[in-house]
């Protein structure tokens, strides 16, 4: 009898052991993926929880904000908790809790702070315990629509052409610029503009470039855009007219000559694309896909462009002293032993005078590409700030350095016929967030005038 009253009180020595270091297993880990800091008008939430094998016996989550506390998704159950409508399961040990914040989820919403509330308990010593873990996220809340107003007036954007736009948005850290189409240019801070004569002080007013592009149809929405940190967005009409405008249509035709020439060295320097069975071959994939690549690269340098305007509104280098052997958006058809075998558009000037010329910076700013380009061969793309930009093509050699910064008619290099060249010229381009604009508005002191100066003078006069 002793005997089997000792073996008893071990067994309960060993339960209540047991027991007790259960509650030292690892508890489920709670936190917040979505929203990262701001709940808007409406607002995802993805709250993840970990458990070993997805094991969990309770997940509660709930909105508080002044003391009233809302229950946005609670689970109680035996099992494994399983994929739904606002479950979704990464592996076997992670949960996503998914819904939406907003006046909807809701009720009383208000904008200022707030907090998420989670709790989650597992399963431990075969459910006969659980073990528990809480976290908070605090969140601003924000329930107005950004505000936007045009300042500036007499907005007139031809196809294939350039704009300028003065507005303000409200608040001051909403993303905003210019919607043409589903194209978004951004806006910059028009304190920065640097223009003598000019003082906009205001921190909420912006100034956007904008294009509309050679291939957009001049009818295409046009429209201020902003979006807070909340993710509210809001918009605004301003006053703008838009023009049609020809391009010109050119054949352009090829012979096994400058095939041989061309096509070896490009794929050569490149391994965005494969070698095709012949020269023609190679060529097609050359100037469609690896010219789509190159365009691709152009555009990702305008991230990089300075908030400020570095070349202070005076007008860009015309490059009068060459002749103009392409124009752009000029629409070509290539042809080969009579046959048409391609179609692109050329979105940039071609300028010719005479061998190794020294080619200059059309305007100041800073260097931000120096290297071989594709199709462009040796390429220097200049900031100019505030998303406008220039590329120079087909050098035969460099005098900057990518992070230079130049003034206007600096020499870069001279030029050439590297890569897709059919002779010795400067290709040369501007470029308004990424996107390729006719370069005689930048060559010319009376639409600088009237589309930059005169807008900028107006506002800060």
């Amino acid at each position: 009898m002793r005997k089997l009253l000792l073996v008893l009180v071990a067994l309960v020595v060993v339960g209540i052991l047991v027991f007790l270091a259960a509650g030292y297993s690892s508890p489920p880990t709670v936190s917040v993926a979505a929203p990262e800091k701001y709940v808007g008008i409406s607002t995802p939430l993805d709250v993840v929880v970990t458990a070993p094998g997805g094991q969990l016996s309770a997940v509660k989550v709930e909105f508080e904000q002044r003391g009233v506390h809302t229950p946005l998704f609670n689970y109680a159950g035996s099992g494994p908790i399983t994929a739904d409508s606002h479950v979704s399961m990464e592996g076997t040990d992670k949960v996503h809790v998914k819904s939406t914040l907003g006046r909807e989820a809701i009720k009383g919403l208000q904008s200022g702070k707030g907090r998420i509330l989670v709790t989650a308990s597992r399963p431990v010593l075969f459910g006969v315990r659980h073990i528990s873990a809480s976290g908070t996220h605090e969140v601003d809340v924000r329930l107005e629509r950004p505000k936007l107003s045009a300042l500036s007036t007499k907005h007139y954007i031809n196809q294939g052409g350039s704009e300028m736009v003065i507005y303000k948005v409200t608040p001051g850290d909403a993303v905003s610029g210019v919607m043409v189409g589903d194209i978004e240019y951004p806006g910059y801070p028009a304190s920065t503009t640097g223009v003598e004569g000019v003082n906009i002080s205001d921190p909420d007013v912006r100034i956007a470039f904008f294009a509309l592009r050679y291939d957009q149809d001049p009818n295409v929405p046009i429209r201020l855009f902003a979006r807070d940190a909340a993710g509210n967005t809001g918009s605004a009409d301003f006053d703008h007219l838009t023009f049609r405008k020809p391009f010109k249509n050119s054949t352009i035709p090829i012979d096994d000559k400058f095939l041989d020439r061309v096509v070896p060295a490009i794929l050569e320097g490149t391994t965005e694309v494969k070698a095709g069975a012949s020269n023609l071959e190679s060529f097609l994939t050359i100037n469609g896909d690896l010219r789509k690549k190159n365009a691709e690269k152009i555009a990702s340098f305008a991230s990089q462009s300075a908030p400020e305007l570095l070349w202070k509104g005076v007008v860009f280098h015309p490059f009068t002293n060459t002749a103009v052997e392409s124009a752009f958006a000029d629409r070509r058809t290539y042809m080969y032993q009579g046959k048409e075998i391609d179609k692109q558009t050329h979105l940039g000037f071609d300028l010719a005078s005479f061998a190794n010329t020294p080619i200059v910076a059309a305007n100041r700013g800073k260097v931000v590409f120096a290297d071989n380009l594709g199709i462009y061969g040796n390429c220097v793309i200049i900031d100019h700030g505030m998303g406008v930009q220039s590329l120079y093509g087909h050098l035969s050699s460099f005098a900057v350095h990518e992070g230079d910064e130049v003034k206007q008619g600096q020499v870069l290099g001279q030029s050439g016929q590297t890569k897709l060249a059919a002779g010795d010229h400067l290709h040369f381009s501007m470029l308004l967030n990424g996107q390729f604009v006719n370069a005689t508005e930048w060559w010319d002191p009376h639409w600088i005038q009237d589309r930059i100066e005169r807008k900028l003078h107006e506002m800060g006069s």
